[in-house]
């Protein structure tokens, strides 16, 4: 195995570990309030699996670029601008795949609003997670040990 990680790589680790973290969060969030026996089993299947991934993945923040140390978030903001900032970032992808299945002119120019909406929805949260200190996009390191701050505070969570 490499002893270290490429840069690119560890870019993409860090979208993952951050998306699967916020989601096993709201999963974890949302498993009591599930009151289908099946879809309360699909729920507990996908924490599993998440919490499976996220311990997989964790092990490979130490082989990132020179590691370095930050602070442990207390409060709940990082992991709702989280949230909203996936959601933002899904709408964006989707969209745009949307868009390359789409033949009818009148739909694509409605997805193409809609996409171009989801990028400005997109900007406005990452620009505040930014100012706010939550989303350290220049800080390689930083943005990692969140990642792996949170992958923990997720896995501690009971269900």
């Amino acid at each position: 195995m490499a002893r270290q990680l490429a840069w690119h790589e560890t870019l993409e680790l860090h979208e993952l570990m951050a998306l699967q973290a916020n989601c096993l969060m709201h999963l974890k969030k949302s498993v009591k309030k599930v009151t289908d026996p099946e879809l309360n089993d699909l729920y507990v299947s996908s924490i599993r699996s998440i919490e499976k991934n996220l311990k997989e993945l964790v092990p490979f923040v130490k082989k990132a670029p020179s590691p370095r140390m930050d602070l442990i978030r207390q409060d709940e903001t990082g992991f709702f601008a989280g949230n909203l900032l996936g959601a933002a970032k899904t709408s964006v992808k989707t969209y745009a795949a949307a868009i390359t299945e789409t033949a009818t002119p009148e739909l694509k120019a409605i997805f193409t609003k809609h996409l171009n909406n989801s990028i400005k929805w997109h900007t406005r949260v990452f620009e505040y997670m930014h100012r706010k200190g939550l989303y350290p996009a220049y800080e390689l390191h930083t943005l990692l040990e969140h990642d792996t701050n949170n992958v923990q505070k997720a896995l501690s969570m009971k269900y």
